[in-house]
């Protein structure tokens, strides 16, 4: 077996994500699914860092659309991130891996606070590292950060599930004939709008200098797949691919 290309990652996860063939909460059986992936990868001596969003149980720019403040919901929005973060490492741990959930705002009796050393040190001894409630901050998306713990935690990448296999010119289920790029730069994301993650998102990863790999988690094992290499989603950087 090829070595792994990164020591440590940032896994982003939707909430969506969770959520299987149910349309909204958790799907046990995916939940399990997921994190045997993460155990998997996580015994090749990978450090992993996990930013999970919480659009399964509530999304706050929806409920401003509803009547909801949107302050209010996107602090509602966080804490639906903290369930899901719960939810997986309650799977992870077992599965026997060692496993801290930090939130970006302070609930002691249910998490750690997200600091930025302790969370270095957790990942150095080998514990993956689930990051919720965003950012903190209303109107930050849960891509901002996946981008911001990426730079903040010195990760080698941040890797994007979702559920296409890479980035296309354009909605693949809604055009067959969209064009899927292997590689396009920071750039070109901002231009051309692809659906990646949002501006700030990407914005920090560019000032950092963070590749983003966009990849399907439908398909079992493509996170080990792409981890050693194998040609499985979209990349995002300014580094040319080799000619």
């Amino acid at each position: 077996m090829p070595d792994p290309k990164y020591k440590r990652i940032l896994l982003k996860l939707s909430g969506e994500a969770l959520m299987g063939g149910r349309r909204t909460g958790i799907d046990a059986e995916t939940l399990s699914d997921i994190a045997d992936e993460i155990a998997d990868v996580q015994r090749l001596g990978i450090e992993i860092a996990i930013v999970i969003g919480g659009g399964n149980i509530f999304r706050g720019v929806t409920a401003a659309t509803e009547g909801i403040d949107r302050v209010a919901g996107d602090h509602m929005g966080m804490l639906a991130t903290v369930i899901n973060a719960i939810a997986l490492q309650d799977a992870l741990e077992r599965r026997s891996v060692n496993t801290r959930v930090t939130t970006a705002i302070t609930m002691a009796e249910v998490a750690e606070p997200f600091i930025r050393r302790r969370a270095i040190r957790h990942l150095e001894k080998g514990r993956v590292v689930i990051c919720a409630a965003g950012t903190g901050n209303p109107f930050f998306t849960t891509d901002s950060a996946a981008a911001l713990r990426a730079a903040e935690l010195k990760c080698d990448i941040i890797f994007k599930a979702t559920k296409v296999d890479g980035i296309y010119t354009a909605d693949p289920e809604k055009h067959p004939d969209a064009e899927r790029l292997p590689h396009v730069t920071y750039q070109r994301v901002l231009t051309d709008r692809l659906e990646v993650m949002d501006a700030s998102a990407i914005d920090l990863a560019r000032a950092n200098k963070i590749p983003i790999y966009i990849f399907s988690l439908r398909d079992k094992g493509n996170i080990k797949r792409a981890l050693l290499g194998e040609d499985v989603g979209s990349i995002v950087s300014d580094e040319l691919p080799a000619a």
